[in-house]
């Protein structure tokens, strides 16, 4: 069964998103994010410390330093900051989006966010739900990376 070119693309944005986490300095995971709108891609972020601040994500203890900021906020709070709108977006996130996380994607306008791993808690999901924001969980495998 052959692939629609929505999936195609959805498939490609996250493997780029995947790219884009490897600019995280945190140890523990590392999450990338992008917002596309239309056929652009309008801004991206990555899990880490806030601008200015020691790259270095967790404490002694391997614990998220609390200042941590997640992928989604990072992309977000950067197409604030631009020309940019994220209205009618689609967010392209390696991990499903946490509950603080998933509030902002809401007050953002972002219409649909599509992700490739699950987060410890589903709360996240059930309020972009909730809202009435599209949800996808489009799992990549190795095999994908060339074969489109």
């Amino acid at each position: 069964m052959s692939k629609s070119k929505q999936q195609l693309l959805d498939e490609r944005y996250l493997r780029m998103a995947r790219i884009w986490a490897e600019n995280s300095y945190c140890e523990r995971r590392q999450v990338g994010a992008l917002i596309v709108r239309g056929d652009a891609i309008i801004s991206d972020g990555y899990n880490g410390t806030p601008s200015g601040f020691e790259n270095i994500c967790e404490d002694e203890n391997n614990k998220t330093k609390p200042y941590v900021l997640h992928a989604e906020a990072n992309a977000i709070t950067k197409v604030a900051k631009s020309n940019n709108s994220s209205l009618g977006a689609t967010l392209y996130v390696t991990a499903s989006p946490c509950i603080e996380c998933a509030k902002l994607i809401i007050q953002a306008g972002i219409r649909r966010v599509v992700y490739s791993e699950n987060y410890r808690s589903v709360d996240g999901i059930e309020l972009l739900q909730k809202a009435g924001i599209d949800v996808a969980f489009i799992e990549l495998n190795e095999n994908q990376e060339n074969k489109d």
